[in-house]
């Protein structure tokens, strides 16, 4: 349990038994407050920021020297109320603003707990300690926020050798399976491909000792509750379980009743920053007209001072029209949405990472789990969809203790949403300003120089762009839009003709098919008889036809022979059906040949007579009578 909780707080109920952490900057107090309880205040010679390290809360001397390595040295509110609680084994739920530090707040517990086998050599564990699975398992609702956690735990168990693995879907299977049949430490995932995995037992959970639920509403919001269910079901029921959010609502608290075994409630937050959102985020929300938007953005852009931009969108759709707008007008701009491949999600997070872009138009997909360094504006083109959203997108600016600007324009149909956002996060923007691309107020407020225009002027366009950044293929099996899975026709030319050398002969017998007719096999014999029964219908129908049809001649030597038939052609000849079958065609010309006159000779020797004329006369006009 936390410090200075008391016997009246292991007499709550399970849920109840929490424990609200403010932790003091700018005042030398830490003040702990629970519920039901005296205030109780704890005076300390110095502020937290000064005094309070990683090294002194107790962490392993490896994990400090990698944290340090790369500039992190005094821990955050949730960072340092969080350590002592969760390396003491119990549950917690941790709730704190975003851009706040959590990740760290559950992973460095994480990395503390794990046994691995810089642990056997430094003598702080045995060899037969080393478990064959995994020993942590972290489940994230978003692909974006798996690899930045992942990597945050690559950096802190960098000098111990802490093997982390990103499990997520757009990815070919067969790399992560490999991954874990070589031995992880710490797996991070999103819940469809963890159940993939552990579905087709290629995912070990039974050695898991720790359990976190990072963003735990996000994933309620997009229905993956039957799915972390069905994880928890699969873990040890002996296990650490954290939860973590900047928002808690009331079915995470259910989750936690059901899941959680007396958790230890921790909300850090500092006196000075008593709002929903981060003090040091200066917000404006302008209203503004849906065709003047494009305008708008591209004059803020442009503003003084303005590093890394973020624009969010509601559709998809809308995301990418928008980069292809800012890009068309100069914008070194990228778009991370659902409709894109993962490769080309990825392209444009590294782009944007490395610099080669400095706009990222992006769907609430990117709302949570972006965290890079540099972010100054983020703009939200279209109204989020409630409070939750809003703080999430906002959040991708002002993180670590640095300042940002976050700029919301409101459509007129949108006022009504944003009426009630503003209500719930007690905003003082009730009735946002009018605002087009050439209102003074908006230059003045975020410093846009004057005589600004909507298109990027040449000397300013310094990024490499998006096509600088590779596309780094993922053996996707499916995705759209660029990169979307398919390899490039010289790549896959490439391997087929590698595939093809390295192939064996073929030693098998070829397939054999069979010929079936309304069910029945069909055979050579069969098929054979059927043919030659054809043939002779049509000789027969030919040599009817010609006795019928040619008038008998007599030759030089007296004998008769018949004349030549004569082909008639028809225009309005109809076709012959299709398939029709031979015993029809036969029954057909058999019947002409029977119903025609028999004009051959009536014996043979008998000379043929030639056929008789008719000729046809007129009858002779009657002469006129004498007289």
């Amino acid at each position: 349990m936390c410090e200075g909780s008391g016997p009246a707080l292991l007499s709550h109920p399970r849920l109840y038994d929490t424990c609200a952490v403010s932790a003091r900057r700018s005042f030398r107090t830490r003040t702990l407050d629970p519920p039901h309880s005296p205030v109780p205040r704890l005076t300390e010679e110095a502020s937290i920021l000064t005094t309070t390290t990683f090294r002194s809360l107790g962490i392993l001397s490896e994990t400090a020297e990698a944290l340090e390595a790369v500039g992190i040295i005094h821990p955050f509110p949730i960072q340092e109320m969080t350590l002592p609680v969760a390396l003491a084994g119990n549950d917690i739920i941790g709730q704190a603003k975003t851009g706040t530090g959590k990740t760290l707040g559950f992973g460095l517990p994480l990395l503390e707990r794990v046994t691995v086998a810089a642990d056997v050599e430094a003598g702080r564990a045995k060899a037969e300690d080393l478990p064959d699975g995994p020993q942590a398992l972290i489940v994230v609702p978003t692909r974006e926020l798996c690899q930045q956690v992942t990597n945050d735990l690559l950096t802190a168990g960098k000098v111990r050798n802490v093997r982390v693995l990103a499990i997520y879907g757009g990815r070919a299977y067969e790399p992560q399976v490999e991954a874990l049949k070589k031995g992880v430490d710490i797996v991070v995932g999103t819940p469809g491909r963890l159940l993939d995995l552990a579905g087709q037992r290629k995912l070990n959970l039974k050695s898991v000792r720790a359990l976190v639920l990072d963003e735990a509403d996000e994933m309620l919001d997009l229905g993956f509750l039957p799915d972390v269910e069905r994880i928890m079901a699969m873990l040890p029921p002996k296990r650490q379980t954290m939860l973590f959010s900047a928002t808690m609502p009331g079915a995470v608290i259910n989750l936690a009743r059901r899941y959680m075994s007396q958790p230890t409630h921790i909300r850090a937050t500092s006196p000075d920053d008593e709002g929903a959102t981060v003090a040091n985020i200066t917000q404006h929300i302008f209203r503004a007209h849906s065709m003047d938007k494009p305008e708008l953005v591209s004059r803020i852009l442009q503003a003084d001072g303005r590093g890394l931009a973020m624009i969010f969108c509601r559709t998809k759709r809308t995301a990418a029209d928008i980069a292809d707008q800012l890009a068309q007008r100069g914008f070194a701009s990228g778009a991370v949405h659902g409709d894109l491949g993962q490769g080309a999600r990825e392209q444009a997070l590294r782009a944007f990472r490395n610099g080669k872009v400095d706009v990222l138009v992006c769907t609430d997909v990117a709302a949570r789990g972006i965290d890079v360094d540099g972010v100054t504006h983020v703009i939200n083109y279209q109204s989020p969809e409630d409070e939750k959203t809003y703080l999430h997108r906002v959040g991708r600016t002002g993180r670590a203790g640095r300042t940002g600007i976050a700029i919301t324009l409101v459509d007129w149909d949108d006022i009504p949403r944003w009426k009630l956002i503003n209500k719930a996060l007690d905003l003082p923007f009730d009735e946002p300003e009018e605002t087009y691309s050439t209102s003074a107020h908006l230059y003045e407020l975020l410093n846009i120089p004057a005589g600004t225009k909507g298109i990027l002027p040449r000397a300013d366009r310094t990024r490499a762009g998006l096509g600088a950044e590779t596309v780094e293929d993922l053996g996707e099996t499916g995705g759209r839009g660029k990169g979307g899975g398919r390899k490039p026709a010289a790549a896959a030319t490439t391997a087929t003709a590698t595939v093809t050398e390295e192939r064996p002969p073929r030693t098998r017998t070829p397939r054999q098919r069979t010929r079936t007719r309304s069910g029945e096999t069909v055979t050579a014999e069969t098929t054979a008889a059927e043919t030659a029964v054809a043939v002779d219908a049509a000789v027969a129908v030919d040599a009817a036809v010609a006795v019928v049809g040619a008038p008998a001649v007599a030759d030089s030597e007296g004998e008769a022979k018949a004349a030549p038939r004569r082909r008639r052609r028809t225009r309005a000849a109809a076709p012959a059906a299709e398939g029709a079958p031979v015993a029809v065609a036969v029954a057909e010309a058999v019947a002409v040949a029977e119903a025609a006159p028999a004009e051959t000779p009536a014996a043979e020797g008998d000379e043929a007579k030639p056929a008789r004329r008719r000729r046809r006369t007129r009858p002779a006009k009657a002469e006129p009578a004498d007289g």
